[in-house]
Order: structure tokens, then sequence, then C-alpha cells
């Protein structure tokens, strides 16, 4: 089976609620700052009250819609040799990891994880460019056994 062929497994459902959070704590100072500014600057231009109506509005959408896309378009795949995450909605990454390369792994998990149920894994690699490849939204048990068959990969080949 070659590595594109491998099946990708889906993360956790609860990540879109973690990320619809994260894009809610963006985008809500930015509607604030919009409706404000507006009514501070905008007030003697034709355009008054158009930034108050269409910034949040444009904050909703994205807070309703950019989660669930995100979620889709994330998955990962680990075989024998190798851990394979593909994300991306605007910008398509197809980031591949062999293991005998990886030097540590973290599972982390921020106070939204432990609300949702998701877990990050953090697999640090040899070299500088892009030498931290993250997996959010695993559940803890599946980001910790993940976790453990790379270590036991690493333990083999050194062995």
């Amino acid at each position: 089976m070659t590595v594109e062929a491998a099946p990708l497994h889906r993360v956790e459902p609860g990540y879109r609620h973690v990320v619809r959070i994260h894009t809610a704590l963006f985008w809500l100072p930015v509607a604030i700052a919009a409706v404000v500014a507006d009514q501070l600057l905008l007030w003697a231009t034709p355009f008054y009250g158009l930034a108050s109506i269409l910034v949040p509005l444009l904050a909703l959408a994205v807070i309703i819609l950019a989660p669930n896309r995100k979620y889709g378009r994330l998955g990962y795949a680990l075989q024998p040799t190798l851990l394979r995450v593909v994300r991306g909605w605007l910008f398509h990454t197809d980031t591949i990891v062999p293991l005998v390369r990886v030097q540590h792994i973290d599972v982390t998990r921020s106070p939204l994880d432990k609300a949702f149920g998701t877990a990050t894994l953090v697999v640090h690699t040899a070299g500088t460019h892009n030498s931290i490849v993250t997996l959010p939204g695993l559940s803890p048990d599946n980001a910790a056994a993940i976790r453990d068959e790379i270590r036991q990969q690493i333990r083999t080949d050194f062995e």
C-alpha cells in the first residue's frame, strides 16, 4: 500500500467545537472594533453603518462555516514507518513524517480540549524546517496510543 493509498482517519467530532470557540475568540474583538470604528470614525460619511452590519455578519458566517470545513479536511494515517497528516481548507498540506526522524512526542490538552474530549499530538523531528508536526483533535486515549506506537517504533529502530 502506498502512502497516498492509506485510508485517512478522522479526528474527534468535538474538535469542531474547539475550532469554533477559537474562531469566535478571534472574530469577536474584530467585530467589536469594526462597530466602534464605524460609530467613531465613519459617522459623517456615506459608509456609516456599513461596517457595523457587514463585519459582524462576516464573523458569524466564519464562526458557523469554517470549523466544519477545517474539521472535514483534517485526517491522519499511521503506518509502520511513517505518520501522515493531511490538513487544509484554503491551503492544503500533506505532511509525511518518517518515524526514524522523530526525536520526541508530546500529547497536550488545553482547557478547551479537556472540555470537549480532545488532545493534540505534537511530533518533534530532526531538522529545523517544519520540525514540529501537530495533529489536533484526537481523543486523549488515541493520542496516547499513537504516541506509544511511535515510541515503540523508535525503540525498535535503535535496537
